[in-house]
């Protein structure tokens, strides 16, 4: 597996590329997120442009056994993915961050957690699924607190959105997940929406849901919290 390109190629979409549902930005690594990169992306990590080709992603000789999968489409620095991940070994989690020191970061947890069911994909997660996710291959996947881009000329950007849903919708098997949650009520408003409007998928509560126990508090979210957003997390399961 090729290291990932610093020159960050990934976000500089051609004009008939999809929309990017992330904000690209540039962040140095630092020596100790440089050396896990170095170390470990070779076995741990994935290119999602350069590594996956235009076939189906080969997740049993990725993992060395054949498991439910997981997506976890914007992992940030991994600590909820570790955290899951170590909590969940009967599946196989694949990690998917747009942003290097992310990458970084979950490969370190991984790699001196010990976790043999993970693997950190670098790129943009919706470019994996299109082009190499068959239909029907995952067992869940998570959107934990994802760019809201609050200002409404760039709704159009956000992940959650009912074209994006169907794609994800797809790759689940029947009975599979789609866990999201943010802290920006008007997006919660806007996903329970186009997660309601996909007739295949059935909310498993009446409306939005305490955060489940199973997904543990990010930094990400604390900061939130504690700022006196109000989180809330919808969980959507496939029916048909």
């Amino acid at each position: 597996m090729s290291l990932p390109s610093d020159a960050f190629r990934l976000v500089a979409a051609r004009p008939h590329d999809p929309l990017r549902t992330y904000h690209p930005r540039r962040s140095s690594l630092g020596p100790d997120r440089e050396e896990d990169l170095r170390v470990h992306f070779p076995f741990l990590g994935f290119s999602v442009h350069d590594d996956t080709g235009d076939g189906p992603l080969d997740t049993t000789s990725m993992f060395g056994r054949s498991a439910p999968l997981v997506l976890e489409i914007g992992s940030g620095m991994g600590e909820t993915t570790a955290v899951m991940a170590a909590a969940d070994p009967d599946r196989d989690y694949l990690a998917v961050e747009a942003h290097l020191p992310g990458v970084a970061s979950l490969l370190g947890l991984v790699a001196r957690g010990g976790l043999t069911n993970v693997r950190v994909g670098h790129g943009d997660a919706l470019d994996l699924v299109r082009r190499a996710l068959p239909t029907e291959s995952l067992d869940a996947v998570h959107v934990f607190f994802p760019d809201p881009w609050p200002k409404a000329r760039h709704h159009k950007r956000r992940l959650v959105q009912p074209s994006h849903v169907a794609l994800l919708r797809s790759r689940l098997v029947v009975g599979g997940v789609l866990h999201c949650a943010t802290d920006w009520v008007d997006y919660a408003d806007a996903m329970l929406e186009a997660l309601s409007a996909d007739p295949f998928l059935e909310n498993t509560s009446t409306g939005f849901l305490d955060r489940p126990p199973h997904r543990p508090v990010t930094k990400f979210e604390q900061r939130g919290l504690d700022l006196g957003h109000e989180v809330r997390d919808l969980v959507f399961r496939r029916v048909r």
